[in-house]
């Protein structure tokens, strides 16, 4: 089926068409509303929540790109609404000056798994997970994410600098704890 029956179908409100539409997409997409909340559960409802405002105006898509980066954008735009309401919000420290410290994120990358990279980017600070995943993950720039959060592009820097560094403090503190555990398992056997 091409993309564009697929989304005549929606548009004239045919179930069998939604459903394939949501069966096509909806992995990718809870796993983009998985990176900007800490449960399973809180992302689960945020993808539903955007999968319907996705039918309610799919007739409003305009074809300029793929249906998926659109499809993308309400979901991200979902998951910001989202914490926005939530009374913890996205919190940002107030940084007049981020130094910024050059270290090679590939050698720390290249030893960590997927799984545990996903898990230390939920458990970023709000603000630094927001900011990180609009920028490393969805390719926004500062202006872009100073725009959408209400920040100034300055604090969208030093938020990304500041989930960078934190996301290499963990991981090398995951890195080693593994490690460790390692050499335990080795000298018991």
């Amino acid at each position: 089926m091409t993309e564009e029956s697929l989304i005549e179908g929606c548009i004239s409100g045919k179930r069998e068409f939604q459903e394939l539409l949501y069966r096509q997409y909806s992995g990718k997409m809870l796993a983009i509303c998985c990176r900007y909340v800490r449960s399973r559960e809180e992302a689960e409802d945020i993808a539903q929540e955007a999968f319907v405002k996705v039918f309610r105006n799919i007739h409003t898509f305009q074809r300029l790109g793929p249906l998926e980066n659109w499809i993308k954008r309400i979901m991200v735009n979902t998951a910001l609404a989202y914490l926005r309401k939530q009374k913890r919000g996205i919190d940002f420290a107030d940084i007049d000056h981020v130094k910024h410290h050059p270290h090679s994120e590939q050698d720390t990358l290249s030893d960590i798994n997927a799984k545990d990279l996903v898990a230390l980017v939920q458990n970023l600070p709000s603000g630094y997970r927001a900011v990180f995943n609009l920028f490393v993950m969805e390719g926004y720039s500062h202006e872009e994410i100073a725009a959408m959060l209400g920040i100034s592009e300055g604090t969208s820097k030093s938020q990304l600098a500041k989930a960078r560094n934190w996301l290499k403090k963990n991981i090398n503190a995951n890195l080693s704890a593994k490690s460790g555990q390692n050499l335990t398992e080795a000298q018991t056997k």
